[in-house]
């Protein structure tokens, strides 16, 4: 029988298809929105926004994550009903064009997720689990669909003052279990869960959060990381963010081998090879014998 305290979900449920997360899957960003801190991945114009989800399907993205709400620290607020005009069109635009594909909103609110949903999106992407939104557990309750649960502190307008902590580590795990409880007592069991690396956390923080990942082994849900092109690579390497792939793949590759098993990504086709060529190693390595160390 498995040890129950260190089981993790391996697949979910997306319509009533099983999406297997034996081997970590990739999400690629779009984000219909001015103001997100990448510009490789934003987008305005239907053509634009197309032609980059047929790249990312093509690179091997599982899942297109869709958001028009930009949280990067300090970012303008705006409307609900701002965001459901940059989201719906888009969502709607894709399923259109690639009606196979797996999409997920990336909202804190509960209206936006319930729009989206109704317009072909499959899972629901929350930067603040439920803490912005009284009403979001409740929806996806209602809808039946996956929920990503990320741990902020604040909001994305104050969060760089929200970084305090006695014990990261402990706070944000017991954060996650007292979600998690929440979430079953409402019947939902498809949760993956997100650090939220650089949301209320310093860049020391955030590292430190990377190099002790595999805590997150001992809760039962599957872990997303989504550190792609942020402040803690650019600003410790003193660089720019459109200069930060190589560090981008060098953390993500780090977070597969601690146990992520969706990578978020703007860069798609170079998360799908870290994936593969981690895949491999670890495959190579199980297969090993005794026989075959030479002394």
């Amino acid at each position: 029988m498995k040890d129950k305290v260190f089981y993790r979900k391996h697949t979910l449920n997306i319509g009533g298809k099983l999406l297997s997360l034996e081997t970590p899957i990739v999400m690629g960003i779009i984000n219909v929105t001015p103001d997100s801190f990448f510009a490789d991945t934003r987008f305005s114009d239907a053509g634009e926004l197309i032609n980059k989800a047929s790249e990312m399907l093509k690179d091997g993205a599982s899942i297109l994550d869709i958001g028009g709400y930009s949280s990067r620290p300090g970012a303008t607020n705006i409307s609900e009903e701002e965001e459901i005009k940059r989201v719906i069109p888009a969502i709607k635009q894709l399923v259109s064009h690639f009606p196979e594909a797996i999409i997920s909103i990336d909202t804190f609110r509960s209206k936006v997720a319930k729009l989206a949903i109704e317009a072909g999106a499959s899972i629901i992407n929350d930067i603040s689990a439920g803490e912005l939104d009284d009403e979001m557990f409740e929806t996806v309750a209602s809808l039946k669909v996956p929920y990503i649960a990320m741990h902020m502190k604040g909001n994305p307008q104050n969060m760089v003052h929200q970084t305090r902590y006695e014990n990261m580590l402990l706070e944000i795990t017991n954060y996650f279990y007292n979600k998690l409880f929440k979430l079953h007592s409402l019947g939902i069991t498809d949760i993956i869960i997100d650090p939220g690396f650089g949301f209320s956390k310093t860049q020391n923080q955030s590292l430190h959060l990377l190099n002790n990942l595999e805590i997150f082994k001992t809760i039962e849900a599957p872990l997303m990381v989504g550190i792609s092109r942020k402040s803690l690579i650019y600003k410790t390497l003193n660089i720019s963010s459109d200069k930060a792939l190589n560090g981008t793949a060098i953390l993500n590759t780090i977070a597969v081998l601690k146990g992520a098993s969706i990578l978020r990504v703007h860069d798609v086709k170079e998360a799908v090879e870290i994936v593969k060529l981690t895949s491999e190693m670890q495959k190579g390595l199980s297969d090993i014998t005794t026989h075959d160390i030479i002394i």
